[in-house]
């Protein structure tokens, strides 16, 4: 038996190893504003954990997807507003599926922006 690649994580910490691109598909398909998150993260890459993609329903319905591939100077943010109630989740599906499957195209699917650091910087 082999290890797990991949494993989605819900907001109430089920977890999923190896999901297939339909399963992804549907655990972000079936967030809403009580069940917000999903992370999905690469077991096979060093450090561990510290390569995932996570993805949060805001408010409005929006999605904000974060990945993350090492450090903290490697982890960035994309926003995905709701443009219309059907098929809304497709392009963020899309991007997830893409980089856990290591797909090329994601990078460039959504304008990605550093994450802000938590640490002040040094004077």
């Amino acid at each position: 038996m082999t290890a797990p690649v991949i494993r989605a994580i819900e907001w109430d910490g089920t977890a999923w190893a190896d999901p297939t691109a339909d399963q992804l598909h549907d655990l972000l398909a079936d967030m809403s504003l009580t069940w917000r998150f999903v992370i999905v993260e690469r077991l096979d890459r060093e450090p561990a954990g510290q390569h995932y993609m996570q993805v949060y329903l805001e408010d409005d319905l929006g999605y904000r997807v974060e990945y993350r591939e090492g450090g903290p100077d490697r982890h960035f943010q994309a926003r995905v507003p709701r443009e219309s109630d059907t098929a809304a989740v497709e392009p963020v599906a899309e991007v997830v599926q893409a980089w856990a499957f290591g797909r090329p195209g994601w990078r460039e699917a959504l304008p990605w922006t550093p994450w802000p650091s938590r640490v002040p910087p040094r004077p």
